[in-house]
This record gives C-alpha cells, sequence and structure tokens, in this order.
C-alpha cells in the first residue's frame, strides 16, 4: 500500500522558517521524482516544488523560489521542504506528491 505521511507544520511568524518532512512507503521511492503541492484556503491546488529521483534537479514556483529548498533522503525514504522567509499567502494544507498520489497534508499557517 502507498503511503505518504507530511509532517513538520504549525503555526509561525511571518519571517519565520518550518521544515516539512514526508515519508514514503509501498512503492520504489529513489526511482521516483517527488513534489510538494499546497492548498490554501478557498483555493485549489498549487504545484510548489518537484525534485527528480536523484535529487540532482529541483524546480519551484516563482512565488516559493529562494525562500524554499526541496530535498530528499533516498536512504530514508524521506522528502523534505525547507521553508524560510515564511509569508501569510503561504498559509496552506501541504502535501507531498508523487504522480498522482499525495498524503493527508500537514497545515502551516502564517501569522502574527
Amino acid at each position: 500500500e502507498v503511503q505518504l505521511v507530511e509532517s513538520g507544520g504549525g503555526l509561525v511568524q511571518p519571517g519565520g522558517s518550518l521544515r516539512l518532512s514526508c515519508a514514503a512507503s509501498g512503492f520504489t521511492f529513489g526511482s521516483s521524482a517527488m513534489s510538494w503541492v499546497r492548498q490554501a484556503p478557498g483555493k485549489g491546488l498549487e504545484w510548489i516544488s518537484t525534485i527528480s529521483s536523484s535529487g540532482g534537479s529541483t524546480s519551484y514556483v516563482d512565488s516559493v523560489r529562494g525562500r524554499f529548498t526541496i530535498s530528499r533522503d533516498n536512504a530514508k525514504n524521506t522528502l523534505y521542504l525547507q521553508m524560510n522567509s515564511l509569508k501569510p499567502e503561504d498559509t496552506a494544507v501541504y502535501y507531498c506528491a508523487s504522480g498522482n498520489m499525495k498524503g493527508q497534508g500537514t497545515q502551516v499557517t502564517v501569522s502574527s
């Protein structure tokens, strides 16, 4: 059974940082490109970043480039998203995803 379990969300002040993790199981993680997507209140899913299976290639939506860093540890079957300089508009449920699979999400709230 494929499982993607996100963690690390929470409440943070503007300008703060959070590190999200996604534990993967049930598929060949090390052979799969992985992504982070998010859904803000009242909005649709938004793609924010993808990393290649080896970790050698990454891409970001313009709104997070330079502030967020995606990474992975294939030995631990874990995907990460380091989020710095957080803004209120980053408030959303964050999901890790592979193909059409995604986890249950973790809430990130940026507010003073």
